[in-house]
């Protein structure tokens, strides 16, 4: 019988309502599997023939992308992947960091985290039905996973001659929250947070991607990121002036199309070096 305070998978609930079931609910036992990541292999500067620098955004409305916004399952706790991310931020888990840069300078406070989450309090004047008095009543707004839909991810790109090959290592992932006007029109999506992946992969090793495929085959979160299951354009690569395609001035398409040229670039620089 599964520990009504974990999911079959050894993690904790994500989900505050979650319910384990009281019964075997299946043909077969599933065994809990808490995992540790595998280690990445060791990398040293001498090593590194070329590197690159790279910056993507994640859309969770594309197809491939689409396990970010699977609920999960009863077995696994439930939640989107940014209630995962979410609920280990709050639990201490995982340390959020500003988006006042993506160096990781800044751990955010506890009141700073909630404020990313739903935002500032809101206080009303609401006028009392029986006794005509205004009332000053505080607003509470709950979190919306539905509106993350991206995710920035920074990323290097490395040539290794002691492995003769491309490696790329995921430095940092920021979820990016959409805004709103108050006519409801669309306004921007803006990252709420970065966290530094290197930390994160234990904890997220502990969570299953939901396989809408094959219900066996369970893969942790730190393996759909490490075999990049995931597809994320690319929005910028380093340059002198930090900034992304679209900040320098390029169209929508124009960027696209940059960032495209940038991975080909990548893939060729593999090539080059076994040449050379």
């Amino acid at each position: 019988m599964t520990d009504p305070a974990t999911t079959a998978a050894g993690s904790e609930p994500v989900k505050a309502d979650w319910k384990p079931s009281l019964v075997r609910d299946g043909a077969y036992d599933r065994m809990p599997h808490a995992r540790t990541p595998m280690p990445w292999p060791y990398v040293r500067e001498a090593d590194i023939l070329w590197k690159k620098r790279v910056w993507r955004e994640i859309d969770t409305r594309e197809k491939q992308n689409l396990a970010f916004r699977y609920p999960g399952d009863d077995e696994t706790g439930g939640g989107y992947f940014i209630e995962i991310l979410v609920d280990a931020v709050k639990k201490g888990k995982i340390k959020a960091y500003s988006t006042m840069d993506d160096r990781f300078t800044t751990p955010m406070s506890k009141d700073q985290i909630m404020e990313a989450f739903v935002g500032k309090t809101d206080t009303t004047d609401v006028e009392d039905p029986e006794t005509g008095e205004m009332k000053r009543v505080i607003n509470h707004r709950d979190f919306n996973p539905d509106l993350i839909t991206r995710y920035r991810v920074k990323e290097d790109w490395m040539f290794d001659r002691n492995l003769g090959r491309m490696i790329v290592r995921i430095i940092g992932i920021a979820p990016m929250q959409d805004k709103y006007n108050d006519d409801g029109s669309f306004r921007a999506s803006s990252p709420m947070f970065w966290i530094y992946y290197p930390e994160a992969r234990n904890v997220f090793a502990q969570y299953e991607v939901y396989n809408p495929e094959n219900d066996v085959q369970r893969i942790s979160w730190t393996d759909y990121w490490d075999a990049r299951f995931w597809h994320g354009r690319i929005i910028q690569v380093s340059n002198p002036f930090n900034t992304t395609f679209k900040n320098m001035g390029l169209t929508n398409m124009e960027a696209l199309h940059e960032g495209e040229r940038a991975q080909e670039d990548i893939i060729n620089k593999e090539l080059d070096m076994w040449e050379n």
